[in-house]
C-alpha cells in the first residue's frame, strides 16, 4: 500500500513537470522573437496571447474531459465530432483575439515597403488549424503515455501482490496433520529408542522455531532454509516404511547467505511425501537442492 501511495506521489509530481516544461517552453517562446537590432520583441509576447489561450483550450479539455470520456471508452466518433467543434472555437479565438490586439495597437502590425501590411486571414486560418490539430494530438500522446505508464505500475504492483499472497498461502501449507504425526512417533520413539526421540525433539524445535521466527521476514540466508529441510526430512524419515527409498542431495555451501524466501519449498516436498509414496509397494522420494557457481537455485522434488 505504502508502496502504491509512493508510486502515485512520484507519477503525479512527473506529470506536473512535465506540464510545467511543455507550456514554459511555449509561453517562454515568443520571448525568442528579435528584431534586426537583437532585441526582444515584448509586442509579439503580448500579441500570442490568443494562441497561448486558444492552445490551452484544446489541450487540456483533451487533457481533462473529451480524452477520458470519449476516447479512452471506445467512442472515437465522438471524440473527433466534439475536437472538431472544440478546435473551431479555439481557432475563431485567436483569429478574433488577434485582429482585436491589432486594432489596439496598429503600430504593433507588420509593414512592407513602408506600408502597414496585413497577410491573407487564411494564411492565419490554416497556421492556426494546423497548431491546433497539433495541440490535440499531442495532448492524447502524453494522456495516452501516463495512462500507460499508470496500468503497468498497477500491474506490477498487483503482480507483487498476488506473488506474495502465493508464496504466504505456501509458507501456511505445513499441514496440522505433520505436526501431530510427529509427537506420536517421537512418543513411540521414547519407549523403544530414546536417544533417537531425543534427537527428534530437538529436530521437531528447531523446524519450530524457524517457523515462528524466520516465516514473517521476506529473505533468508540459503543455508537456513537448507536446515530447515534437512530437519524437516530427518522428522519424516521417522514415519516411513521400509518399502520407501528417501534420497536427499543438498549441494549447498554450509555458510551460503545467498537470499531466499523462507519455507518457498516446503510445500512441495510436502506433497511429495504425501502423493510419492506407497503404504504397501515400492516406492521413493528424491529431493534435490543445489546452488550453481553464478548464484542460481536448482530444486527438484519428486
Amino acid at each position: 500500500m505504502e508502496n502504491r501511495i509512493r508510486n502515485n506521489t512520484t507519477n503525479t509530481y512527473a506529470v506536473i513537470l512535465v506540464h510545467i516544461l511543455l507550456w514554459s517552453m511555449i509561453v517562454v517562446a515568443p520571448y525568442f522573437f528579435i528584431d534586426r537590432e537583437r532585441l526582444f520583441r515584448w509586442d509579439l509576447f503580448i500579441r500570442s496571447t490568443p494562441d497561448t489561450l486558444g492552445l490551452l483550450l484544446v489541450f487540456y479539455i483533451n487533457y481533462f474531459l473529451l480524452i477520458k470520456q470519449f476516447l479512452f471508452k471506445g467512442r472515437t466518433r465522438e471524440f473527433i465530432f466534439y475536437n472538431l467543434l472544440l478546435i473551431v472555437a479555439a481557432a475563431v479565438l485567436m483569429h478574433f483575439g488577434n485582429d482585436l490586439l491589432r486594432w489596439i495597437s496598429p503600430e504593433h502590425m507588420p509593414r512592407r515597403g513602408g506600408r502597414k501590411f496585413r497577410p491573407s486571414p487564411w494564411l492565419f486560418v490554416i497556421r492556426n488549424l494546423t497548431t491546433l490539430v497539433t495541440m490535440m494530438g499531442l495532448s492524447v500522446a502524453l494522456k495516452m503515455t501516463f495512462r500507460w505508464f499508470e496500468v503497468e505500475s498497477e500491474r506490477k504492483e498487483l503482480e507483487k501482490a498476488k506473488s506474495e499472497a502465493e508464496l504466504q498461502n505456501m509458507k501456511n501449507q505445513i499441514s496440522p496433520h505433520f505436526l501431530l504425526n510427529t509427537l506420536n512417533n517421537i512418543y513411540a520413539l521414547v519407549e523403544f529408542n530414546p536417544s533417537k526421540a531425543q534427537q527428534a525433539v530437538l529436530d521437531l524445535s528447531k523446524l519450530l522455531r524457524h517457523i515462528l521466527y524466520d516465516n514473517d521476514k521476506p529473505l533468508v540466508p540459503l543455508h537456513q532454509e537448507v536446515d530447515f529441510i534437512k530437519n524437516y526430512v530427518d522428522l519424516m524419515r521417522i514415519r516411513l516404511s521400509e518399502n520407501v527409498k528417501l534420497n536427499t542431495q543438498l549441494s549447498v555451501k554450509t555458510n551460503s547467505g545467498t537470499p531466499i524466501a523462507p519455507l518457498i519449498f516446503i510445500s512441495l516436498i510436502e506433497n511429495a511425501f504425501k502423493h510419492g509414496i506407497s503404504g504397501d509397494k515400492p516406492s521413493f522420494i528424491d529431493i534435490s537442492l543445489s546452488e550453481t557457481p553464478d548464484g542460481k537455485i536448482e530444486f527438484v522434488s519428486r
